[in-house]
């Protein structure tokens, strides 16, 4: 599946509040919850793997994984809550792992928000490209 270029990304504050505020019906409970689990962390910051995950995502692929590019589900009700089919999951490659490990990146479709997991979707950051 074919995903829009992030040739323009917005700060991680911005594309936060949009998701939490107008992408859809968010109850206070959750917003707040998921306001709390969400980091912050800048692009420069991340593995050299998730680079190569963010330019495969941009280009559409071909991705490493027939899982890359399914919807994530949300079930850990970490992200902020929306429809299903908003959030996309991809691998980051773990080097020395046989198995596709624990890093991810998820994508958000209508804001185009970028988030890096390192440990299953337990805790997520949102990808800063502006620093």
């Amino acid at each position: 599946m074919r995903f829009p270029p992030r040739i323009t990304r917005i700060g991680a504050s911005a594309a936060l509040l949009s998701a939490l505020f107008v992408g859809g019906t968010v109850s206070a409970g959750t917003a707040d919850a998921a306001a709390d689990s969400v980091g912050s962390i800048c692009y420069s910051d991340l593995p050299s793997q998730a680079y190569t995950t963010l330019k495969l995502i941009d280009q559409g692929g071909p991705f490493p994984y027939s899982q890359d590019g399914v919807v994530f589900q949300n079930r850990e009700h970490v992200l902020p809550s929306q429809s299903s089919g908003y959030y996309h999951e991809y691998t980051v490659k773990t080097p020395g792992s046989s198995t596709r490990g624990a890093r991810r990146i998820v994508t958000g479709e209508e804001y185009q928000e970028d988030y890096y997991t390192a440990d299953h979707y337990a805790t997520f950051d949102l990808i800063d490209f502006g620093c």
